[in-house]
């Protein structure tokens, strides 16, 4: 589509629009809202050069075409007043009302809001929008509007900008029309998103386009009337349109089907529009007796409509010279739900509110979304279920007893476990598909029986955010492993917590624990611990919040050679190879005659050798602070026999600031293979970070620490080799 550009359009204008639906319209106070935006305005200009009200007009007649009520028009007249003019709340909601006076403040909150700045806010201003839409749709509806008529415009604006605006309206708004069942505004937007991001690509669509037209004719004309003469014959009245697919549409089966436009086949489209859901049906038979139905490419939208009303059969056959066409067949009620969406529940005709029977009030689709997510922490899980939603085409599975369940396409058992409850999905082992045992991450098709075959005691696991498809599923996945976690984490924040007070001479108490909450604003105790267990919080922060003045600020290492306090005078020593220990643990040194200190942990079973020499025992500790990332720990490390996992597993120690220093093969399987890595770190909380980070990933079967007396004097090369395996080159 072209740019469009909007001439200052004359009250008288609007109105005529508007009485064709609505002849009961209030035209006065259109009339008022029309001369106070106007006037509100005045003075003030487009990037264009244009008087900046013709955008707010431009957006008034985008919702006229739609039929709306007057309450959202006149809220499209104002929606800029009070953010760009010297226009009040008080103001608008005395001249107007209250009801549109909270209308023209929802757009312009939604207006403020930075879509597309970093994940975490774009999160949760993300649930911000959410929120508004929950509360009245309409404001949404003149947000889309707003942002249709800038796109159509946005070559007055600097092409820096222009691509900013653009990725915003792929990325967010476009798939909020259609997810709202504005399919008409979604393909329009994404074109013209489509002309900014990509002008070379759309422009070559375009040139095909003609070329296809020219060597093979009218072809929309040509299948029009042939579908006109099949029904006919079989006496069914229906209405017949054609169209080519937007160049975007095109450009996306391209991508997805790795296709050039020579082999694209099903770049037309054709509705057909009965008087009856009976007709749609015969219609459907006459077009399968005349053309060949493709296999897999049918839909039957009005038995199984979607959640935002959407009712059509869809289907797609070899027309003209073999090429593939689609056909959608619906009746004109389901035709306006199509075209209208979410505009079709406040939609007039002849002066009332529309009763069409499919249009499906979208707060209730916004409701829910709201409710499965209640914590307010959870903006990222909102969002991610959010944009599911909104890409996402569906299926419909049944339950054993014939129930329907609706899932986004890609969907899996564990999906449809969590669809019918928390507590199934929870305690889900398997599935049986038509009546044979699956594997969870089987993709779910249209139509297919579901059975899901729970166990006592079974809990969610890791592996399972990769089979999940749905955001609801995947949030509580992620609720059901932090709380598997908690109490790990809180014993290892006890642990580290212990130390780090212990490095500064103090203890730590469940009182100082306490204060450390309160400062760090965490709630309790436990919380602490958890945070600091899961290296959400450093011990140092901890300690901090507590003792401000006895941790140290620094951006310097701790020097290697003072990183040990209890030590004499230029008394040399050496960490124990046994059980390697790190700063943060408790340690205890060991005098050797010519060696200095040997430097053990506290619980290493070494130390058991020496219990009746308890001249050679020392009391240390760690220095407090930063310490170099120069202390070894070994780690043994089972992963799976994949192509790219090893490359994987040394990419993630190296982007946790690690380097691996030794490694070794101690068993191989066709199926796994075990290693030592010797990594070098700053301290205990450093290894937590790295083995947390292994644990998450898929290809690691488990993860421990490596401390074995017997070690004392050996490298990680020496035991792997000892095992029969080299080191690899």
């Amino acid at each position: 589509m072209d740019d469009q550009t909007t001439d200052l359009m004359s009250p008288d204008a609007l109105l005529a629009t508007v009485r064709t639906y609505n002849p009961k319209t209030n035209e006065k106070l259109i009339h008022d809202a029309f001369a106070y935006g106007e006037r509100m305005h005045d003075g003030q200009f487009r990037h264009s050069g244009e008087p900046y009200f013709t955008h707010p007009i431009a957006v008034a007649g985008i919702l006229a075409d739609q039929k709306l009520d007057d309450a959202t028009l006149i809220t499209a007249l104002l929606h800029d007043t009070i953010e760009d003019t010297k226009s009040t709340y008080g103001e608008v909601s005395q001249m107007f009302g209250e009801d549109i006076a909270k209308l023209v403040d929802g757009v312009t909150k939604l207006t403020n809001l930075q879509l597309s700045s970093s994940e975490t806010k774009q999160a949760e201003n993300f649930r911000k929008l959410f929120v508004a839409m929950a509360k009245d749709l309409r404001v949404i509806l003149v947000k889309l509007a707003d942002r249709l008529h800038n796109m159509r415009t946005i070559k007055a604006m600097k092409p820096e900008k222009q691509v900013i605006k653009a990725r915003e309206t792929m990325d967010i708004y476009a798939p909020l029309a259609g997810r709202m069942g504005m399919h008409w505004m979604r393909e329009e937007l994404e074109d013209l998103a489509f002309k900014v991001l990509n002008p070379e690509g759309r422009a070559s669509i375009m040139r095909r386009f003609i070329r296809l037209q020219k060597e093979t004719g009218d072809v929309i004309h040509q299948i029009t009337g042939d579908m006109r003469k099949e029904l006919s014959e079989h006496k069914i009245e229906a209405q017949i349109f054609g169209r080519a697919k937007k160049p975007y549409s095109i450009w996306r089966k391209m991508q997805e089907k790795e296709q050039g436009f020579s082999r694209l086949s099903d770049i037309y489209g054709f509705r057909v529009i009965t008087q009856s859901e009976e007709d749609c049906y015969r219609a459907l038979g006459v077009i399968h007796q005349r053309w060949f139905a493709v296999p897999g490419r049918f839909k039957d939208y009005i038995s199984q409509p979607k959640t935002n009303g959407y009712r059509s059969i869809h289907t797609t056959v070899s027309g003209r010279d073999g090429k593939r066409v689609e056909v959608q067949i619906r009746t004109q009620q389901m035709h306006d739900v199509a075209e209208s969406g979410v505009a079709a529940h406040w939609s007039y005709r002849d002066g009332i509110r529309s009763q069409n029977p499919f249009a499906v009030d979208p707060v209730k689709w916004v409701a829910s979304l709201n409710e499965q997510f209640g914590a307010e922490d959870d903006h990222e899980d909102f969002l991610e279920a959010v944009k599911l939603e909104m890409y996402s085409d569906q299926v419909f599975c049944f339950t054993p007893k014939g129930e329907v369940v609706k899932l986004p396409r890609g969907a899996t058992p564990l999906d449809f476990a969590y669809a019918i409850h928390t507590r199934i999905g929870s305690a889900c082992v398997g599935a049986k598909v038509d009546g044979l045992r699956v594997p969870l991450w089987t993709r779910l098709k249209n139509g297919q029986s579901v059975e899901i075959v729970t166990a006592q005691g079974q809990q969610p696991q890791f592996t399972w955010l990769d089979i999940a498809a749905t955001g609801k599923a995947k949030s509580a996945i992620r609720r059901s492993l932090r709380e598997q976690d908690r109490e790990r984490f809180i014993k290892l924040g006890g642990e580290l917590a212990r130390a780090a007070f212990d490095n500064v001479g103090r203890k730590s108490t469940d009182k100082a624990l306490a204060i450390a909450a309160k400062n760090l604003r965490l709630g309790n105790v436990q919380d602490v611990l958890a945070e600091l267990g899961a290296s959400m919080v450093t011990a140092n922060e901890v300690v901090r919040a507590v003792y401000p003045e006895l941790v140290q600020e620094t951006d310097e290492n701790i020097d290697s050679a003072r990183a040990v306090i209890g030590l004499e005078n230029n008394q040399a020593h050496k960490r124990a190879l046994c059980c390697q220990p790190l700063p943060g643990e408790r340690i205890v040194g060991i005098t050797e005659r010519g060696r200095g200190v040997v430097v053990h942990a506290i619980d290493c079973q070494a130390l058991s050798q020496f219990e009746d020499q308890n001249q050679r025992w020392v009391d240390l500790h760690w220095q407090a602070g930063t310490h170099p990332p120069i202390h070894s720990a070994r780690l043994d490390v089972t992963i799976g026999n994949d192509a790219g996992v090893m490359g994987r597993i040394c990419t993630l120690i190296g982007e946790q600031g690690a380097n691996i220093s030794d490694l070794a093969f101690t068993d191989r399987k066709p199926d796994f293979y075990r290693l030592l890595l010797s990594v070098d770190l700053r301290d205990a909380e450093h290894l937590h970070s790295i083995i947390s980070a292994l644990s998450a990933e898929d290809d690691v079967a488990e993860v421990a620490r490596h401390q074995n007396p017997n070690d004392a004097d050996k490298s990680v090369t020496e035991i792997g080799s000892h095992l029969g395996f080299q080191t690899p080159r």
